[in-house]
């Protein structure tokens, strides 16, 4: 059954409506599992919708490009194109995120510094005895949770206790591998800096055979190594891992010397139409031979699932930013079946296609608030959010095809993913396998791209700003000159230290804690989640007409 679309219904006060922008919805929300669209096309987000011409000097920003972007194989998007114009199908032409509009400041301003500190440092994850709360509301899930009413909740529930070893492997209370590993990354540009309103991070977890060794036990030197594998896949380089003995491992010549000896490095050769093959470990080898598994670049292997939660901005004692307690989102990500290239090209193909054919007919997404939602690439999404209350809930049919969008449609991503192609390297802090509680960001280099500029700098100096919407006062005071140049002095410390770009002030990141907590106590999540404090209609567009040019005349890459 596919879902149910309802019209995009909103109302105009008198003061926006003389500015001619959208007001907030009417009528009731949905019912948390109803499967329907009040906003028909919310894989098409906030940031989108933004003026590329600054209003104050007339130049032309071009934030886009950090997503859209000329991909790589096997993502076919190849949507650099939408650097140039908005190319909105026509219900997509009223900006639906009316969130964007709305004056919170005295609802802020009614929140005091030390009721949204004791907010966000209480966990709404974990109970007094470490217990994981929405675990434990999933095991007898409400009645309006459960889509197809059988009483048992039949999709993601939490299971990470973020408690990690100096490996990055999270554990159990009662010591227990849980099987999840986090990473160090650079965080992606502009909307997940902490600046502009959230933390977060990321773990990974292989199927069960990718952590087992040929007899069937768990075995921590496969794991990582297969790890290393995927990485060396998705990356396409050259991965070093601690050394490990190849013949213990099933035989594989894991650093393409030769001999089955001891390697210290997973060596990138696959060429399959050349005769060059690469191969996992363990178990995981007998299934990949068995063809139960699959392998090839710049894709993941079955099995594959990713752990996400974004948080609010704690603060430590030096004002430095931190993982809050309290969650905004845990989302979830696994990839359930294979697609291979022709695949993924075919799917691609028949998307044009009907774009071309059909330019006005929108997405459909298949799924709803239990099973979570696809993306026609092999993966399925699920999250929780927030209630009123503060307590995680799933999230409904239209809050998850927020999150496929950007997980599915845009040039930017390496199988659906953005943070595991950006993880750190081996010469980082615990060989960069660490979660963000055990070591900040505080002195890490700013990365480069691929054609050796500083990738944050770039950034900044296309967009003129430090976020999509150029809003971020803070960051362009510190980084801007008054006439819109950057300062060379505070590029300089940034490339020793993305902190002095991705810290939010104490001050800064309270307010952007205050003004979520709102949208919280809202729950309008629908009309957006971001953590705006005033209208900021002067940086957005409150309706584009499709394919307006942007005024950006020579796409950028994006990496």
């Amino acid at each position: 059954m596919l879902p149910r679309r309802l019209p995009f219904k909103t109302t105009l006060s008198l003061a926006l409506s003389a500015a001619g922008l959208v007001g907030p919805h009417t009528g009731a929300w949905a019912a948390l599992d109803d499967q329907i669209l009040v906003n028909e096309t919310p894989h098409i987000v906030s940031q989108c919708y933004t003026r590329t011409e600054d209003v104050r000097d007339g130049r032309i920003h071009n934030p886009c490009y950090s997503c859209h972007t000329r991909s790589e194989s096997p993502n076919y998007l190849n949507d650099d194109d939408l650097q140039l114009s908005y190319a909105f199908p026509a219900p997509a032409e009223t900006n639906p995120w009316v969130n964007l509009f709305k004056d919170r400041r005295a609802a802020v301003a009614a929140i005091s510094d030390e009721e949204i500190l004791g907010y966000i440092r209480e966990s709404n994850y974990f109970d007094a005895e470490g217990r994981i709360i929405p675990a434990q509301r999933l095991a007898e899930v409400p009645a309006d949770w459960d889509y197809n009413d059988d009483g048992v909740w039949e999709g993601f529930v939490p299971d990470a206790y973020f408690d990690f070893d100096t490996e990055g492997f999270d554990r159990a209370p009662d010591g227990r591998l849980t099987g999840w590993r986090a990473f160090g990354y650079y965080p992606f540009l502009g909307t997940f800096w902490p600046t502009n309103g959230s933390t977060d991070d990321v773990l990974i977890r292989l199927a069960d055979a990718f952590q087992r060794n040929l007899a069937g036990d768990y075995d921590a030197a496969v794991y990582k190594t297969n790890l290393a594998i995927v990485e060396s896949l998705i990356r396409e380089r050259d991965i070093p891992i601690e050394p490990v003995d190849e013949a213990a491992l099933g035989s594989v010549d894991l650093d393409r010397d030769g001999v089955i000896g001891t390697a210290e490095q997973v060596t990138y050769d696959w060429a399959p139409l050349e005769g060059r093959f690469m191969w996992y470990v363990g178990q995981a080898l007998e299934e990949q031979r068995a063809g139960r598994v699959h392998l090839a670049a710049r894709l993941y292997p079955e099995g594959t699932e990713f752990l996400h939660t974004v948080r609010y901005i704690d603060l430590d004692e030096n004002g430095a930013n931190r993982l809050a307690a309290r969650m905004k989102e845990v989302r979830y990500a696994k990839k359930l079946w294979w697609m291979s290239y022709a695949d993924l090209d075919n799917r691609m193909a028949a998307e044009e296609k009907e774009k071309h054919d059909f330019p006005e007919r929108i997405r459909t997404f298949r799924g709803n608030i239990e099973s979570g939602l696809g993306n026609d690439q092999g993966w399925v999404y699920a999250a929780m959010i927030e209630d009123a209350e503060g307590q995680l809930r799933p999230q409904t049919y239209e809050e998850l095809a927020f999150c496929v969008g950007c997980h599915s449609g845009i040039g930017a991503t390496t199988d659906s993913s953005f943070a595991f192609p950006r993880r750190f390297g081996a010469e980082t802090f615990q060989r960069g396998w660490y979660h963000w509680s055990q070591q900040g960001l505080e002195g890490t280099p700013e990365p480069l791209r691929v054609d050796g500029e500083p990738e944050y700098a770039f950034y900044l100096a296309a967009n003129g700003a430090g976020d999509e919407f150029r809003q971020n006062e803070e960051v362009r005071t510190r980084f801007f000159t008054d006439t819109g140049e950057l300062k060379a002095e505070i590029l300089d410390a940034l490339r020793e230290d993305i902190s002095v770009l991705l810290f939010a002030s104490p001050e800064r990141a309270l307010r952007l804690n205050k003004a979520y907590r709102v949208i919280v106590m809202e729950q309008s999540f629908i009309e957006g989640r971001d953590a705006t404090v005033e209208p900021i209609g002067v940086s957005v567009h409150p309706r584009v007409t499709g394919d307006t040019p942007t005024g950006v005349l020579e796409p950028l890459l994006g990496y």
